[in-house]
């Protein structure tokens, strides 16, 4: 059995290298061959760092500076470390499928011009220096929703809200914009709009989204950062009402596309519009609203397969694997809520639904609190189409922003911001309440390295090598960890350093120590990544969002999250798993089945009665050690090729402290009572007496409370779901939850019948009687 085996591992093998040798065009050259390894030398992404890069590998296997841009294009980047011909003729292709013309400075760097594209995320570029004859050099762009882009990548309306009101009463005047002049390299500018649209109809194969110009403001202005202008209706464009303006060199002609430019953020075009809008803006809306309204009834229905909110906005902001921070609404950012007024804070749902690409978002208000459409125009509403679009984007309502804005955003101003009609507009976008959402699951490792199970169960395992803790039958999940010895100590100890994950869909995310365990570094493919111009990024299959060298967070398609945080120069790794995952977890993270009991269970299927008992706990984490051909790490140095890569991925040879040794005499004991107390203290005491280092007791102490306040924010809460107050009547109270008091009055004139005040009760039911408000019969 054992040579069949061997066999089929040499037949396999030799396949691969055949396959590899068509491919590469020959030895020692990286043109048309980048991530790959030639005979003599390497054009892969490690080769740097391992000093095996063929000579060629910065001439064809580029990377640009700036790296990203807006989706709407017209960022100018220079290819770095390679020079070209001045004669080259540059044409750069993004996405296998549009072309823009580049050009070569004086210094012959050579440079492209992002094009418009209607996707998000990393997108292939290929470059030409013959006219498009061949593509010989390969990198990649990353194409950025405008919502998420640095301020200092666009230009600005002033006033944005003036902007987007202009026309309606008491707003008029004169309206401005400023941008950073660099990012238009002329003397000269047109001032230009363009407007977007979609046409076709909705969900079918016609269906589609596109950019226009419009018209220009001004021609040939000096490129002075700003400009100001008094709007005018526009006559014949004004059915156009959302759009961007773009300032760009008055050297083209107008219109041109994909030209060396600055955009604005997109924007309800209300300072365009007709005649109409501005003598009467509530009349003109309204109508908008209800040709709206009828476009809403005959579409399909999407309320039924979002996802619902959670109940508070603990839930909301721990839910990191399936809800994120609405730019619109940031509570850290001062609560700025232009769409919401009233709500604090605002999160949305991560990934659009699985059907019709919808999203959900879900607002709170300052006690932490669900607002909800029923009781306040600032309540949380879903939408048609997610804001941050869906892959594989390109066409409605995929797009992302625009598609939001055509169907979910403009008929907002139309029912409730130029007129006051809020009630069409609720009527197809209501509040989901919380009574279906269902909490993830919470999973841990942090310290030297300490683990606390999805069902609770906590256990030290010190294991020197690369160990599975998650894996998952439901999606495929992998998630696997790195230990090494911590560095400086006599006695034995490990600490986490990398942890890498994947689904079968996605790409391979891992995000380990670096800078001396001062910062996280990201890796993409075994690429690392810079988030010094963006800090999230759209990824085959999942989303990272990286505020912060020291915090890092990691959304898969199948919503499971992953948190890692740097924290004393030790990692943090926090797992969170929807309900879905259920009995189908496996690894040194447990069971997830709500029963403590089976959680550390051997890969080979051996329960371990006695968690209490070092070594046999050591020999349960010692056969999660990962298998060789299904690692997924990166390994950059010689160090991790030593020490890792070619050799067994658990050491055996090295065997940990298992307890914490008692000594008075010890010149950290006293230190080690002070920082270590209450529960998990003998987390933080093995890291200061075993890793010696009161540093790393403390972020271990915090690590674990702040994993029990997760626990804590993430608990099931019972709500009893909206309560409608009576016809000709009112109620006081928009709490829904446990024990929330909600009463009811009537209107003058009519007498209320059933009860005058009701309570949310354990079982998730109001109690009393429906409140109605009657006429009193006359005696005679």
């Amino acid at each position: 059995m054992m040579g069949r085996f061997t066999a089929v591992k040499f037949v396999l093998l030799v396949s691969c290298i055949c396959r590899t040798s068509v491919q590469n065009p020959g030895p020692g050259t990286c043109e048309e061959y980048c991530g790959g390894v030639t005979v003599l030398c390497s054009c892969h992404p490690t080769c740097e760092s391992l000093k095996t890069c063929c000579a060629d590998y910065k001439d064809y296997c580029v990377s640009t500076l700036p790296y990203s841009g807006t989706i709407l294009g017209g960022t100018d980047f220079v290819v770095l470390d390679t020079t070209f011909s001045a004669s080259s003729e540059v044409v750069c292709r993004f996405d296998n499928s549009v072309d823009t013309v580049g050009y070569v400075d004086s210094t012959r760097r050579g440079h492209c011009i992002s094009p418009t594209l209607y996707e998000t995320g990393w997108v292939s570029l290929h470059i030409s220096s013959d006219n498009g004859t061949t593509f010989t050099r390969t990198g990649s762009w990353l194409s950025v929703h405008t919502g998420k882009l640095d301020s200092k990548f666009k230009a600005i309306l002033v006033n944005a809200t003036k902007w987007q009101y202009y026309g309606t009463p008491n707003v008029g005047g004169s309206l401005e914009m400023t941008w950073d002049t660099s990012l238009v390299r002329a003397d000269r500018v047109n001032i230009e709009l363009w407007g977007y649209s979609e046409t076709g109809e909705p969900y079918s194969q016609n269906w589609q989204g596109r950019w226009e110009y419009l018209y220009s403001l001004a021609k040939n202005q000096s490129n002075s950062g700003s400009f100001k202008f008094v709007p005018r209706p526009a006559g014949n464009f004004s059915r156009w009402e959302l759009g961007s303006v773009r300032v760009s060199s008055s050297i083209y002609p107008d219109g041109m596309w994909n030209v060396q430019a600055a955009w604005t953020e997109d924007h309800a075009l209300a300072w365009h519009l007709e005649e109409q809008f501005r003598l009467d803006s509530a009349g003109w809306a309204l109508e908008k609203c209800l040709a709206w309204d009828q476009l809403e009834e005959m579409l399909p229905n999407f309320l039924d397969e979002i996802i619902d909110c959670p109940c508070t906005l603990a839930q909301a902001r721990a839910d990191t694997g399936r809800f994120h921070t609405d730019y619109g609404c940031d509570i850290e950012k001062g609560s700025v809520c232009t769409y919401h007024p009233g709500s604090a804070h605002c999160v949305r749902a991560i990934h659009a639904s699985p059907l019709s690409k919808s999203g959900q978002q879900c607002c709170y208000d300052k006690t932490g609190v669900q607002v909800l459409t029923e009781d306040s125009v600032g309540g949380s509403t879903p939408d048609r189409a997610h804001d941050w679009g869906a892959p594989p984007f390109k066409k409605p309502p995929r797009i992302p922003g625009l598609s939001h804005w055509i169907y979910d955003v403009l008929s907002f101003y139309y029912c409730c911001l130029w007129s006051d009609n809020c009630n069409y507009y609720f009527k197809h976008r209501p509040s989901s309440d919380c009574r279906r959402y269902q909490s993830p699951s919470s999973a841990v490792v942090f310290g030297d390295p300490h683990f606390i199970t999805f069902d609770g169960v906590s256990y030290s395992f010190n294991g020197k090598g690369e160990y599975t803790l998650v894996t998952s039958e439901y999606t495929q999940l992998v998630i696997q960890g790195r230990t090494e010895p911590v560095e400086g100590t006599s006695l034995k100890a490990t600490t986490m350093t990398s942890v890498v994950m994947k689904e079968p869909l996605s790409d391979t995310i891992e995000v380990r120590l670096a800078n001396g365990h001062k910062s996280l570094e990201v890796l993409h493919n075994q690429r690392t990544l810079s988030f010094s111009e963006q800090s999230w990024m759209d990824i085959r299959g999942v989303f990272v969002f990286c505020p912060t060298s020291t915090n890092v967070t990691v959304m898969f398609g199948s919503e499971a999250g992953v948190e890692v945080r740097l924290r004393e120069g030790t990692m943090t790794t926090t797992v969170l798993l929807p309900e879905e995952f259920k009995n189908s977890t496996r690894g040194l993270l447990g069971t997830m089945n709500g029963d403590a009991k089976d959680d550390l269970l051997s890969s080979s299927g051996q329960l371990i009665q006695d968690y209490s008992n070092p070594e046999e706990v050591f020999k349960f984490g010692a056969s999660w050690a990962v298998l060789n051909e299904s690692a997924l790490f990166t390994y950059d140095s010689e160090y991790l090729l030593t020490e890792y890569k070619y050799v067994p991925r658990h050491d055996s040879t090295f065997v940990p402290q298992f307890t914490v040794p008692e000594n008075p005499d010890d010149p950290l004991a006293n230190l080690t009572a002070e920082i270590c107390s209450g529960d998990g203290s003998q987390f933080c005491r093995y890291d200061i007496l075993v890793g010696r280092s009161p540093q790393m007791g403390n972020a271990t102490k915090v690590s674990f409370q702040s994993h029990v306040s997760l626990v804590n924010d993430l608990k099931p809460v019972i709500t009893c779901g909206w309560i409608s107050p009576p016809t000709n009547g009112t109620k006081e109270g928009t709490t829904y939850l446990l024990g929330a008091v909600v009463k009811f009055s009537c209107d003058y004139g009519y007498t209320l019948k059933g009860s005058a005040e009701r309570t949310c009760q354990e079982n998730g039911q109001w109690s009393g009687e429906e409140a109605t408000c009657v006429i009193p019969r006359m005696n005679k």
